[in-house]
């Protein structure tokens, strides 16, 4: 039991780490949920449209944190090490490598925008709704792309502070951007206030400005403390990386890279394949992972805190220290999902009525939100498994276990299910969720098998 629970010392320091990045991405998915709703105010098409192009975007984004992660493995242990040369060459690295994948997202999204629109639009919806739900999805996406760099300059920044324990100033940034989110989404989805009623292309306005707004706030803050945050300094001199340490980011990031792709793609394609059942389907989903991604950030966060946490200790050669952590950090998660989780149920039937579309969205709504509440702790138990694998260089395990069980497993199941069966959607959607058991158990033979205690960084020289 002392393995599992820590004293109050413990839990305030862990608290201390994951409730900013709770709060900012609280926040941030709080005012993503307004701008559904805002959206779903308008009609079922205008929401499904925009719900589709977030879903494309969703790729990008994780694309960028499986991109940053692998660097962020390296960055945590130097800054545990004191190694602040060492943390600046993975902050370029981190640089290098997401404005590459900015350009190449950019490129994919402009041309190939309106057949990946296409694919969730081959269910037994009607013409005519498929054709404006197309319609309203390619206006938002053509807007939403400007905010692709922002983002990524965001992510490159925050994630690097995070691993100094930074946590407070990319949530103030994230808050700052809710702000301008949340007030313009108003203004220009509804026409308030003497501005043009724009509808979609408003929320996707709206969205825009906020990334770039968030995206001030955080490098001014970053360049202006240069004496708090010694690995901006100089950063911009040279992109040069020593060899050995690009090879090793290389080794340990490009797996994740690969992982994060293929896992989001993978979501995609099961989104794509509950879609086939019809435009009501891609509507109820949306619906359910709007409330779904407010409630997930205790687990991210949770999962952020065990990469941090974990990852520092075993860059300063604390073994059994991280071992303890770990596990204490797993069980905390568990714990605290099983809580959220309760409380996503007793919203699932009252949720869907805040939209404005047909009973048959509502109730498919409040199925898929009961069913991803109860299965909230077993996701938390996977996410914070596998952030303990990551922690200590585990990459190519850590892609095993995420993307490939989802390619191997869960889609060809849910592909199956979806085109060859009559199966009710709910216990489709049900019967996919309850694959994740087997990496449940998967993940908690590694964890026990301390695979992942290694330290993976040498003492720095160069401070």
């Amino acid at each position: 039991m002392r393995k599992l629970f820590g004293d109050r010392n413990f839990y305030r320091r862990v608290l201390m780490v994951a409730i900013p990045i709770m709060v900012q991405n609280g926040i941030t998915n709080f005012v993503s949920m307004l701008d559904n709703i805002m959206v779903g105010q308008i009609g079922t098409e205008q929401m499904s449209g925009v719900s589709i192009v977030n879903q494309l975007i969703f790729v990008y984004n994780v694309s960028i944190f499986g991109a940053i992660s692998g660097a962020g493995i390296l960055g945590a242990q130097f800054y545990g090490n004191n190694d602040h040369k060492g943390l600046r060459d993975t902050f370029r690295f981190k640089c290098m490598i997401c404005l590459l994948i900015c350009l190449l997202g950019t490129g994919i999204l402009i041309g190939f925008g309106k057949p990946l629109i296409g694919l969730y639009l081959q269910g037994d919806a009607g013409a005519g709704d498929a054709a404006m739900a197309m319609a309203y999805g390619k206006d938002y996406l053509w807007i939403m792309l400007l905010g692709l760099l922002p983002f990524t300059v965001v992510q490159i920044y925050a994630s690097t502070l995070r691993e100094t324990s930074e946590t407070i100033k990319p949530m103030i940034a994230g808050m700052i951007a809710v702000v301008v989110n949340m007030s313009f989404n108003y203004l220009l989805i509804f026409g308030k206030a003497g501005f043009p009623a724009l509808g979609v292309r408003g929320a996707a306005i709206a969205t825009v400005m906020a990334r770039f707004t968030e995206c001030i706030f955080i490098v001014a803050w970053t360049h202006r403390h240069s004496d708090r945050n010694y690995f901006i300094q100089g950063a911009y001199r040279s992109f040069r990386i020593p060899k050995h340490l690009a090879g090793q980011i290389l080794r340990k990031g490009t797996p994740l890279l690969v992982n994060e792709l293929l896992w989001a793609s993978g979501m995609a394609f099961l989104v794509q394949c509950y879609s086939i059942r019809g435009l009501s389907v891609v509507a109820g989903m949306n619906i359910s992972s709007t409330l779904s991604n407010v409630f997930n950030v205790v687990f991210m966060a949770l999962g952020s805190a065990v990469s941090i946490m974990v990852g520092q200790l075993l860059g300063g050669g604390k073994m059994e220290e991280a071992k303890v952590t770990a596990y204490r950090l797993i069980t905390f998660s568990v714990l605290s999902c099983i809580v959220v989780g309760l409380i996503m149920v007793g919203l699932a039937p009252l949720f869907p009525k805040i939209y404005n579309t047909s009973d048959e969205v509502r109730s498919l709504a409040t199925a898929f939100i009961m069913i991803a509440g109860l299965y909230i702790p077993v996701h938390a138990f996977m996410n914070a498994t596998y952030f303990t694998l990551r922690s200590g260089g585990k990459t190519v395990i850590t892609f095993l276990f995420d993307s490939v069980f989802v390619w191997v497993v869960s889609i060809p199941l849910a592909y199956m299910l979806s085109r060859f069966t009559s199966l009710d959607i709910r216990l489709l959607y049900l019967t996919v969720c309850m694959a994740d058991l087997m990496k449940c158990v998967i993940g908690f033979i590694l964890v026990k098998k301390g695979v992942w205690l290694n330290k993976i960084v040498t003492d720095g020289q160069e401070q």
